[in-house]
């Protein structure tokens, strides 16, 4: 009578491939989940007013490049317009983005329409 035996090592190497190969397939294909993406136009020019007051990330863009070419960043932050730049700047830089509201009550619903429309991450707030 065999009272236990290990668990096999061929199916969890399966279902870790299967779930990498699943992370790969869905990352960057517009996934979102935001209150009202009719607001991405206003979103998108708030976005582009932020951007002037953000010197940093915005020379940061051209100084580096692809320097996160392959690199896949998931976040959690209140969903802001200033946020938004900083994600626009990870994608710029090559990275595979992923983001997550942390507040709903901070959340700007226009940045995230705007996030989630152009593509720049898939976005969930």
């Amino acid at each position: 009578c065999i009272t236990s035996v290990a668990p096999a090592v061929v199916p969890s190497l399966i279902t870790n491939t299967f779930h990498t190969q699943h992370i790969q397939a869905t990352m960057s294909t517009g996934d979102y989940k935001v209150a009202d993406i009719s607001l991405a136009d206003y979103g998108r020019k708030e976005i582009d007013m932020a951007e002037v007051e953000m010197p940093g990330l915005m020379s940061s863009r051209t100084e580096y490049g692809d320097a996160l070419k392959g690199a896949r960043i998931s976040g959690s932050l209140h969903m802001t317009v200033q946020t938004a730049v900083l994600i626009e700047t990870l994608k710029s830089l090559g990275g595979d983005i992923r983001w997550c509201s942390c507040n709903i009550f901070s959340t700007q619903d226009h940045a995230a329409a705007a996030i989630a429309r152009d593509e720049s991450a898939a976005v969930f707030a």
